[in-house]
C-alpha cells in the first residue's frame, strides 16, 4: 500500500513538472484587431482555443478592473508583461508595479534607440546600462526583466556580432532574454545555433513561423504562417528549447490569418512537445 502510495505521488510530480515545463501560452497582440473590436469576445475566443497563459502590453481600451475581469472569467493568467524602453528608463519602478497588478511573473522590452535602422556599439552601451539598472529594480521586486532582439543585433562586430558584446555586457543575474525565432530567422541567424551558444540566457521564447523561400530581412507581417508549415523550424527549436529547461513558449502570429491560424499553431506546439 505505501509503495502504491509512493508511486502515485511520484508520477503526480512526474506529471506536474511535464505539465510545467511545456507551458504554452498566447501573445494577445497576435489578436489585436479582434480585441480592438470587443475584448470579453476576444479572451472568450483565446480561452476556447485552449490557452490559460498570455503576454501583453495594452488593455485595448478596457480599464483595469474590466481587463483583470475579463481575464479572471476566462482563466487567463498573465505570465508575461511588455513595455517600452524609454518606461525601464525613466520609469522602472512604475513598469513593475503595474506588471505585479496584473500577476505578471516577466517584464519583456523588445525595443530600444538607435536611428535609422542602425544598430552601433553606442547604442548597445546605452541600452545595456538601462537594462541593468531596470533589471535590479524589477529583480528586487521579485520580478525578471527579458529583453527581446529585433534582429539588428546581429550586425558584424569584433569577432562575432552585436549581439555577442550585447550579452557580453548585460549582468546575467538581472537580464534575461526571450526569442522570438521569426525575427532571428529574418535576421539571417540560426536560432537553434544561438540557444546553445547562450544556453543559460533564454527563458522564454516566442513561436511565429515563416512563409517558405520569404527573403531575409523581409518584415511582411503576412509571411506569417501556422507554426510547422514555415522554415523557421520549430520542431528543432522546441526541442532544443526544452533541453536547455526554457519553460514558457508563446504563439505569435502577425498576419491578417492569426484567428485562423493560432489553433493550428497550437496544435502543432503539443506535438512536438
Amino acid at each position: 500500500m505505501y509503495q502504491r502510495f509512493i508511486l502515485l505521488l511520484f508520477t503526480a510530480l512526474l506529471s506536474n513538472s511535464y505539465s510545467h515545463a511545456q507551458e504554452i501560452g498566447l501573445q494577445l497582440n497576435s489578436l489585436k484587431s479582434e480585441l480592438e473590436k470587443d475584448v470579453p469576445a476576444t479572451m472568450k475566443k483565446v480561452h476556447e482555443m485552449g490557452f490559460t497563459h498570455v503576454q501583453f502590453s495594452t488593455t485595448y481600451g478596457l480599464t483595469f478592473p474590466e481587463f483583470i475581469k475579463s481575464l479572471a472569467l476566462n482563466n487567463l493568467s498573465v505570465l508575461s508583461f511588455e513595455t517600452d524602453f524609454n518606461r525601464l528608463e525613466k520609469f522602472a519602478q512604475s513598469a513593475v508595479d503595474e506588471a505585479r497588478s496584473y500577476g505578471a511573473r516577466y517584464i519583456v522590452c523588445s525595443w530600444n534607440p538607435h536611428e535609422n535602422g542602425t544598430f552601433t556599439k553606442e547604442d548597445v552601451d546605452r541600452a545595456a546600462a538601462v537594462l541593468n539598472a531596470a533589471g535590479k529594480t524589477i529583480a528586487r521586486n521579485g520580478l525578471l526583466l527579458c529583453y527581446q532582439p529585433s534582429g539588428l543585433e546581429f550586425q558584424p562586430y569584433g569577432n562575432g556580432t552585436l549581439f555577442d558584446y550585447f550579452v557580453q555586457q548585460l549582468d546575467p543575474r538581472v537580464v534575461h532574454f526571450e526569442m522570438d525565432v521569426f525575427q532571428i530567422k529574418q535576421a539571417g541567424q540560426d536560432p537553434v545555433a544561438l540557444l546553445k551558444k547562450y544556453p543559460t540566457r533564454f527563458i522564454m521564447i516566442g513561436l511565429k513561423d515563416r512563409k517558405k523561400g520569404t527573403e531575409p530581412a523581409r518584415t511582411d507581417q503576412e509571411s506569417n504562417v501556422a507554426l510547422g508549415k514555415g522554415d523557421v523550424g520549430i520542431a528543432e527549436i522546441v526541442k532544443a528549447a526544452r533541453e536547455f529547461g526554457i519553460q514558457h513558449f508563446f504563439i505569435k502570429d502577425e498576419s491578417s490569418r492569426a484567428e485562423e491560424q493560432i489553433p493550428k499553431s497550437l496544435q502543432y506546439l503539443k506535438s512536438v512537445m
